[in-house]
């Protein structure tokens, strides 16, 4: 008999998911108003913070109380500060500012495809069109590079270290899906000998190129703009980047772009893959787990895939061995498959 009385049965976590849209929509508010720098800049009452962000004072009274409800402030007496979280990353003065995230993450055509979730359960995939996001040179993805970049800059570095890039081998590097460039861009800037080709659209890009122009290595970047699954790689690639693509589509289609991978390494190669991968059991741990939801409404048929279904795809394609890693601090895991 356990020793631990039975959980009384409560509508609290019925009310607070169902009113959870506010948690959300209070933060991308608070971004977009730019409260926290506010904060971060002295001022502290309801009066004070209302004046500079150009607000009602009971507005921001009760969505100041509210951050603090959640966590992303602290409050004494009258006075709000910033929480740890919010100091480090929705403060605009910080160097580890992220809050150009929430365009991405609150842009129109991702809040739409979750609108009707019964939908999507009975279909089994998105409703918005065939594809979802991932139909050819989807502007979203412009939208991804230009905002995402700041989530990026710790993982990218913890890869690099990872993987070796400070030990400045001559490295040919792919950065599949590129996006906004941060991870090749990263073992650049620690490998001096590599050479990265970034493939993504060719808007998409744009951006990536202007970041490693910012960075310091435009001269060993270059692209090849279209869809990883139709142009030509090359050969001869030391590391590839697979970052966060996978997770998009179907397992037959992940391995073919796998097989095609295999192929463009050269031998003793690695690929590196950034995932949201869950543990077998699919609901653990939760950030991992739920991502699954997310690519169940945007795509026809993605999914948030455990490492055994990642292992059986790099071995099918034909891959020696694979590597799970946890990426800590980030919640997301990486895969290093060995050619």
């Amino acid at each position: 008999m356990s020793a631990t009385a039975p959980h009384a049965p409560s509508p609290a976590l019925i009310f607070e998911t169902l009113n959870a849209y506010q948690r959300s929509g209070a933060l991308h508010a608070a971004i977009e108003l730019d409260l926290f720098t506010a904060i971060a800049e002295g001022n502290t009452s309801a009066r004070m913070i209302a004046e500079r962000i150009k607000a009602s004072i009971k507005g921001t009274r009760v969505l100041c109380d509210y951050l603090t409800v959640m966590g992303f402030l602290n409050k004494q007496r009258d006075d709000y500060s910033l929480g740890s979280d919010a100091s480090a990353f929705l403060n605009r003065h910080s160097p580890a500012y992220m809050g150009s995230i929430s365009r991405f993450l609150g842009n129109v055509e991702g809040l739409a495809a979750f609108k009707d979730i019964a939908a999507i359960v009975r279909k089994g995939g998105t409703v918005m069109g065939q594809e979802g996001m991932e139909s050819a040179e989807n502007p979203v993805w412009v939208e991804f590079a230009r905002s995402m970049a700041p989530l990026t800059t710790i993982p990218a570095q913890l890869i690099a270290d990872l993987i070796g890039a400070k030990d400045s081998a001559k490295w040919k590097v792919l950065d599949i899906a590129a996006g906004h460039g941060i991870f090749g861009i990263t073992l650049a800037k620690n490998n001096p000998n590599a050479e990265i080709v970034a493939v993504d659209w060719a808007s998409v890009l744009e951006v990536a190129e202007e970041n490693a122009m910012k960075a310091g290595v435009s001269d060993c970047f270059r692209k090849i703009p279209g869809s990883a699954f139709e142009v030509d790689f090359e050969n001869g690639y030391d590391i590839v980047l697979i970052t966060n693509f996978l997770h998009h589509f179907d397992v037959a289609t992940n391995e073919d772009l796998l097989r095609k991978v295999h192929a463009a390494m050269a031998p003793g190669g690695r690929a590196v893959t950034v995932e949201f991968i869950p543990n077998e059991d699919r609901v653990t741990p939760p950030q991992d787990a739920t991502f699954s939801l997310m690519m169940l409404g945007a795509t026809a048929s993605g999914d948030a895939y455990t490492f055994s279904e990642y292992d059986r795809m790099f071995r099918n394609a034909g891959f020696s061995r694979n590597e799970l890693i946890q990426l800590d601090p980030s919640p997301q895991r990486v895969i290093v498959s060995y050619k």
